[in-house]
């Protein structure tokens, strides 16, 4: 009985083993989906290097013990472009900070996907489009929300008054237009 069970053992401890790899190569290829999107010229974005085993060795990027990403900093580094789609697929994000740089087009709409985001910072740089309404629709941990200082158009979506936690909004100087969706003020944290 104990060698029929010895091989089982083995493979699902290989079967853990791949799905954990599944989840780095996803992350590893949103993050460099990033990268490739963005011009670098301080060279800040050097040390993400894919043939590593895992980027939570690559500066600017926090990981938990179980080597997720659940933080990336690339604030005030004068990085340029813009934000691909592709980003949910860090599952375990909960900041997210590029102020202050020089992005360019749009939110992606999948950064709305991101259900363990607690601060996103995108402050400060010249984002334009609308403020997708997905982040008002799943982002149940989100306190910090900085958008002022883009070039954001159109209304604000009701959705953002879905976020049970947001304590800080700020969407100051922007191309925004209409009124404050009702929503936001039965937000009960925010300040």
């Amino acid at each position: 009985m104990e060698a029929v069970l010895v091989p089982f053992l083995f493979i699902f401890i290989a079967l853990i083993l791949q799905a954990g790899e599944v989840k780095s190569n996803a992350e590893e290829e949103a993050l460099t989906s990033l990268r490739n999107s963005l011009a670098d010229p301080n060279n800040v974005l050097a040390s993400w290097d894919p043939t590593l085993v895992t980027p939570c060795t690559w500066f600017h990027i926090t990981c938990n013990s179980d080597n997720r990403v659940v933080r990336l900093d690339l604030g005030f580094e004068g990085l340029s472009g813009q934000l691909p789609t592709g980003l949910a697929a860090l599952d375990q994000l909960q900041y997210l900070s590029l102020y202050e740089n020089k992005i360019e087009g749009t939110i992606p709409a999948d950064i709305g996907n991101l259900t363990k985001l607690m601060a996103l910072d995108l402050r400060a740089n010249s984002i334009s489009g609308t403020i997708p309404p997905s982040l008002g629709q799943n982002l149940q941990s989100l306190t910090f929300l900085g958008l002022e200082d883009n070039r954001l158009t159109g209304q604000v979506p009701h959705e953002l008054g879905n976020i049970p936690n947001l304590k800080f909004l700020n969407i100051s100087n922007n191309n925004l237009c209409g009124f404050l969706p009702i929503e936001l003020l039965r937000v009960p944290t925010l300040e």
